[in-house]
């Protein structure tokens, strides 16, 4: 019986492979390999914030020996925030999985998560510095806000990889990537939306204004125009020109905006060079694309 069940699911639900192609070309692993950063960088925040302990536990076979992150810890979070992340969490260790398991990977890269590095980073954002230096790990409504750009960098990475890449296997890899990184993106982005006219304790600012800061820095960084934008924009730049409310960001005609590896590098590095490490890579991105950009340096 079970034998035809299976056989039946197989008939109803075939799994089509296109006549022709490759499932993977050479140029598609280097382009999907560069993702495994961001996967790196958000499975390793986000398993610290809510477990307090990152892949070396959870998955140590995918770290290849590379260094633990800087400055992680737990963070203080609500438990419907921990909710949250705990399940993104492990959504990025299956990521991170999937990708080495159809494109190889390569060793952690040393990342920096730390309280001090997020300060910085949020007083470049306002243009000086806040006081008390903003601390991710303080409450859920910080830690929210300091993952505001993390699944959008991939998302929009994935999103500028999709039509450079012409392995079928590669496609659907992608695909599935994009979807659920697009899904986190927007979850993050109701959860500050129903809170955005909140003032962030102890600042003055609310947390709209937290988010179109952050967005600005990332364009600024990225030298490559708008590219992202907080939860509320002009209405010239809203959907159809017609809306200011801005819960998902996307470009004149609502479709998701893409950046290159370079993009993405000079936005991660915090020093609008993907030339030059620095940021939330101290010892700079791995894979071939990255370390490419390194040694042209």
């Amino acid at each position: 019986m079970l034998m035809c069940i299976s056989h039946s699911q197989d008939f109803l639900c075939p799994t089509r492979i296109p006549q022709y192609g490759l499932p993977v070309y050479k140029k598609d692993i280097d382009l999907l390999q560069f993702s495994e950063n961001l996967e790196f960088l958000e499975a390793e925040y986000y398993l610290w914030a809510t477990h307090g302990y990152g892949l070396d536990i959870v998955a140590p076979e995918l770290v290849m020996g590379g260094p633990p992150p800087i400055g992680v810890h737990r963070a203080n979070l609500d438990l419907f925030t921990r909710n949250i992340i705990t399940e993104f969490a492990m959504q990025e260790v299956g990521h991170l999985r999937a990708l080495k398991s159809k494109m190889g990977g390569f060793p952690r890269p040393l990342m920096d998560l730390s309280a001090n590095h997020f300060a910085k980073l949020f007083d470049e954002a306002f243009g000086y510095k806040l006081e008390p230096p903003f601390d991710p790990y303080r409450d859920s409504l910080n830690f929210m806000l300091s993952c505001y750009a993390l699944p959008y960098a991939a998302l929009v990475g994935y999103v500028g990889m999709n039509p450079l890449i012409k392995g079928y296997e590669t496609k659907r890899l992608l695909a599935g990537l994009l979807g659920v990184e697009s899904g986190q993106d927007a979850i993050i982005r109701m959860y500050l939306y129903e809170r955005a006219g909140k003032v962030v304790y102890p600042y003055k600012h609310t947390v709209a204004e937290f988010t179109i800061h952050i967005s600005n820095l990332r364009n600024r960084l990225a030298m490559c125009g708008t590219k992202e934008e907080g939860l509320f924009v002009p209405w010239q730049l809203g959907a159809e020109n017609l809306t200011t409310t801005n819960i998902l960001s996307a470009d004149i005609d609502s479709l998701s905006q893409r950046r290159t590896p370079a993009e993405i590098l000079r936005i991660v590095y915090n020093t609008g060079n993907e030339h030059a490490r620095g940021g939330f890579f101290p010892h700079g991105a791995n894979g071939n694309i990255a370390r490419k950009f390194l040694k042209l340096y």
